[in-house]
């Protein structure tokens, strides 16, 4: 099953809120002054609030009860004017803090995206491409519930709470005593269920991302899935992984409701004392009808504000969820190159040693690397690349090929050797200099939303200007001409409406506009057929004019031309040559060459 094995994510263990609101402060605090002008709203707010139940009394007690109307329109137009002062106070409010809300989300988006453009190769070998998308969308989007729940009325809460304690205190002290006798259990069960919420809510943002990691993996190959009549085997996979984040919901249902419907029944109860005790007051006289509505109409002012704060506490605890996700994620280191300096020297970087002489361009000293600690992909592996040089690699799958580009590029660093660039060790490079040197072609084109010219440009400026020169040099040119918009033709998804041919034409285009001054061809025409090869071969000649080339290959007849073949077996080179030399030598290569061409 997907759920429970690689896709499960940890669920973290404890958290303290505080730590994570002070470090989530620091995105609230380019807006502090909109903050601080609801801070200021808030008081006005409870102020008027308190006013009501207050201006009520007076307006039972002085005049109703007792018969003079004289005066009641003045205190009947007092209660409208502050209804109207608090219902725009609260449009300002809200407006602001939701807004606020909005801002710090796409600062947080932003930060979060810069960060994951910057994790090493190897987080994203681990982590699903559903889970890291649902840090960067729906974990974002329940801090915005926050904001708009309205985490900074919480203050406000607090302020109207503790001005209805004190209004009720000041008008009566023993009704206020007996009122308030519910507080000891409303606390009790508010301090039970926190941890409970929390541990509920961390379970279901880690289903969340599991689920989306399913979806993701899915969706980006349902074209297998449909050809193996895999899709009710699929469907029932999903259903198992739907259910599980369904059931994670479930606790906190029954723990948002249970909080609720407590503060409901203490609401009650508060209520039923008010009416117990205050009526038996008011037949002794030692109380007026008054203070009894107002106390009344105080205690569900009390509670509202309870109720919101259980409501609140639910989003609190989703946000808090997501925030441990976030800055678990934010933590997560990213290439030291982009965090420090590491004793880069810049001017050694921007003028590596001219034209041929006695340093190679590319050489590996000794390299030794292993995905996996104790099952090494290369061991003690050296090789030397002149400038102009075309080097072809060959070997058996898993051999060590591809491995050779990536840590060329710097996309996994190596544990024992060096790879020097012109004489200098690349981890003294600054990385954005390295890969600006190095083109990569993959087996599979990897193809943008948008149009042919951005996706051969990239959107940088300067390869902008190379694009049409770059199609025509491998030959793309011919095909992106006769398409009705040209160059602005748009690209779907993945590269759906051109053919594998074309997107990989696309792909070289892309090689040469960026004028990469070393060309890697990771098994570039393994996924062409026999029609098309003829038209990437051309391709690949006008790519390599002028370039030193690393061609990894799995058809042999597309590098007999190259300057030297290396053999690799095992993470080490095996042989080395022309393929006249090669052939003659009767060893591995000539094998493998004997196999593909046998029978033709």
């Amino acid at each position: 099953m997907h759920h429970g094995g690689i896709y499960a994510e940890e669920i973290a263990g404890k958290a303290y809120d505080t730590a994570l609101l002070r470090r989530f402060a620091r995105y609230v605090a380019p807006y502090r002054l909109a903050i601080m002008v609801v801070v200021l709203i808030l008081p006005l707010v409870a102020a008027c609030r308190l006013a009501q139940p207050w201006i009520i009394k007076l307006a039972i007690d002085n005049h109703i009860i007792s018969g003079k109307l004289a005066g009641l329109e003045v205190i009947a137009l007092g209660f409208l004017g502050i209804l109207i002062v608090e219902s725009l106070l609260s449009f300002l409010e809200v407006y602001l803090l939701q807004s606020v809300g909005q801002r710090v989300m796409s600062d947080m988006r932003a930060e979060l995206y810069r960060h994951v453009m910057h994790l090493p190769v190897t987080w994203f070998d681990r982590v699903p491409t559903g889970s890291a998308v649902t840090r960067l969308t729906s974990d974002i989007e329940v801090l915005g519930e926050m904001f708009a729940s309205g985490i900074i009325t919480i203050i406000g809460d607090v302020l109207l709470l503790i001005g209805i304690i004190s209004v009720m205190l000041w008008m009566n002290l023993k009704l206020s005593l007996v009122t308030f006798s519910v507080l000891p259990v409303l606390l009790y069960v508010a301090y039970t269920f926190r941890r409970r919420m929390r541990t509920s809510f961390r379970e279901v943002r880690a289903r969340l991302g599991t689920m989306n990691a399913f979806l993701n993996e899915c969706i980006s190959g349902i074209s297998i899935i449909q050809i193996f009549n895999r899709e009710r085997d699929e469907e029932r996979r999903f259903s198992l992984l739907n259910a599980s984040y369904r059931d994670a919901n479930m606790p906190v249902i029954f723990w948002d409701a249970s909080l609720y419907a407590m503060v409901e029944a203490l609401s009650s109860i508060a209520v039923a004392l008010i009416v117990w005790y205050g009526g038996g007051e008011i037949l002794q006289g030692a109380l007026t009808f008054g203070v009894l509505v107002a106390f009344i109409q105080y205690i569900e002012k009390f509670f509202g504000p309870i109720r919101d704060l259980s409501a609140k506490y639910s989003v609190m605890q989703g946000a808090m969820a997501a925030l441990e996700r976030i800055f678990a994620l934010l933590d997560t280191p990213a290439n030291p190159v982009y965090n420090e300096s590491r004793n880069i020297d810049k001017e050694r970087a921007e003028e590596l040693p001219p034209a041929l002489g006695p340093v190679p361009l590319i050489e590996f000293r000794d390299v030794s690397f292993s995905y996996q600690i104790g099952n090494d992909i290369l061991s003690g592996f050296n090789l030397t690349v002149q400038r102009g040089e075309r080097i072809a690699i060959v070997g058996e799958s898993g051999g060590g090929k591809t491995t050779i580009t990536r840590l060329l590029t710097r996309l996994y660093e190596i544990e024992r050797g060096s790879i020097l660039l012109a004489g200098i060790d690349i981890s003294e490079l600054d990385l954005a200099e390295v890969r600006s040197r190095v083109g990569v072609v993959l087996q599979d084109p990897c193809l943008f939303a948008g149009s042919i010219e951005f996706n051969i440009s990239l959107g940088n400026e300067q390869a902008r200007l190379r694009v049409r020169q770059a199609a025509a040099a491998v030959g793309a040119d011919r095909f992106i001409e006769r398409l009705p918009r040209g160059y602005d033709e748009e690209v779907r998804e993945r590269g759906s409406n051109f053919s594998v041919g074309e997107k990989q034409l696309i792909s070289f285009a892309r090689a040469v506009a960026f004028d990469p001054e070393i060309l890697v061809l990771d098994e570039a025409t393994a996924s062409i057929d026999s029609a098309s090869e003829q038209m990437i071969q051309e391709g690949i000649t006008g790519m390599m004019q002028g370039r030193t080339s690393l061609v990894i290959a799995h058809r042999l007849s597309t590098i007999q031309n190259a300057d030297r073949i290396i053999t690799i077996q095992n993470g080490v080179k095996a042989e080395e040559g022309t393929h006249e030399e090669l052939i003659r030598a009767g060893g591995i290569y000539a094998r493998l060459h004997q196999l593909q061409f046998k029978g033709m």
